[in-house]
């Protein structure tokens, strides 16, 4: 259909120009073989215009609120995109606040260090796309120097996260981020220093002696999802088997099952996971785990739009929540309950939080909530800093 060869507003056309984006991009329908003919002779002009709007609005809301299945995704191939490494020169260090923080939000207040600028994954609902040139992989020339002159406080206790601007692991030792990060983690041990990955790159973590604070953590995803939206990314099982591998040698580990995907049987699917992971590791092993779902601002969704990528990531019933684009609060209580109540035997003996979810979640899951985000923080914290020095009693 020539949306401009109808009395469309200017309104009206935006929308069905991204209607038929979305088409495209679930691979559900095709946008003109719906088109209804039988409108062109009963109506005219704008009424016309009118009831063609209000068919495509109709035929969208029924997919948003339709379970989503990848099974029409089967014989589709992804098309890797290419990306070229650059070194940059930046003003700063770039330790700082988590970008996604809010006081909507309960938030631990996780301090981030963006060691790599952009990702050489490609996860379909990424927001790093939409901070970053995506086909630049930029990597700060200076930033063994500035991690040297760095001072903290060492009656501090701080954590920091290396997995906000890129993954912390797929790039190993490349320009010696990691020699520069461990002798960090040596330098102030009041520093809890995390390594945020989807990859299975651990091999300088099993030839080097790794400083008792530093912790890596996994996001994992059903094997499902990491086919359709999870691009380059390593399977559930090497990811899973990384991360035993690196709690045999004691480097405590965690989890992060964010973002949870709604789709057909996702529970089901999600639920296994963390039968194999009770049966894998020990609580003792594991550090924390934490819960969220798909969360996206508005540069986010027009910058999926513009990739036109087969994704489902925005065939969902969107509500807004914290000025943000969510699932419904009911629909993420009973995704978090599902995981949460999937690993019982650790409860009590492993941190569990949510990130970037609302207060009132966390009362309805967990049975307990924070005052501020600065009480959770400092739980986060304790929580942690008991595990690493247990881990520190038995090596002695």
């Amino acid at each position: 259909m020539d949306i401009e060869q109808y009395n469309f507003t200017v309104s009206q056309k935006k929308i069905l120009n991204d209607i038929k984006k979305y088409f495209l991009m679930w691979n559900e329908c095709d946008f003109d073989a719906i088109f209804p003919n039988e409108y062109l002779e009963k109506y005219e002009g704008k009424q016309q215009a009118k009831k063609i709007f209000e068919y495509y609005v109709k035929n969208h809301q029924e997919l948003l609120e339709k379970p989503n299945d990848y099974e029409q995704f089967k014989n589709i191939k992804y098309s890797p995109r290419k990306y070229s490494f650059e070194l940059i020169e930046k003003e700063g260090l770039g330790l700082g606040s988590c970008p996604v923080a809010s006081e909507g939000t309960r938030c631990c207040n996780l301090l981030t260090l963006d060691a790599v600028e952009s990702c050489g994954f490609d996860c379909s609902y990424c927001s790093i796309q939409s901070f970053y040139n995506e086909n630049k992989i930029g990597f700060d020339k200076d930033f063994k120097s500035k991690i040297e002159n760095l001072v903290l406080n060492p009656n501090q206790i701080y954590h920091i996260g290396t997995g906000q601007s890129s993954d912390s692991l797929m790039w190993g030792n490349r320009n010696g981020i990691l020699d520069t990060l461990f002798a960090f983690a040596r330098k102030y041990p009041n520093v809890i220093l995390e390594f945020k990955t989807k990859s299975k790159e651990i091999k300088y973590f099993l030839e080097n002696e790794v400083p008792k604070n530093i912790i890596v953590t996994w996001s994992l995803n059903t094997q499902t999802i990491i086919d359709n939206e999870e691009h380059l990314t390593a399977s559930l099982d090497d990811r899973i088997k990384s991360a035993r591998k690196l709690a045999d040698k004691g480097v405590l580990v965690g989890f992060h099952f964010h973002p949870i995907v709604v789709y057909k049987d996702y529970l089901s699917e999600y639920g296994a996971i963390c039968e194999r992971l009770v049966d894998i590791f020990t609580p003792n092993e594991v550090v924390l785990v934490s819960l969220g779902t798909l969360t996206f601002i508005k540069p986010v969704i027009k910058k999926l739009r513009e990739r036109e990528l087969k994704t489902k990531i925005l065939q969902m019933p969107f509500e807004d929540i914290n000025g943000k684009k969510s699932y419904p609060l009911e629909l993420k209580k009973e995704m978090f309950c599902h995981i949460y109540n999937s690993l019982k035997p650790w409860h009590q003996k492993v941190y569990f939080y949510m990130c970037m979810e609302a207060h009132s979640l966390w009362k309805e899951v967990f049975g307990y909530e924070y005052a501020s985000n600065n009480q959770m923080e400092e739980f986060m914290k304790m929580s942690y800093l008991d595990k690493i020095r247990k881990k520190l009693s038995v090596l002695r």
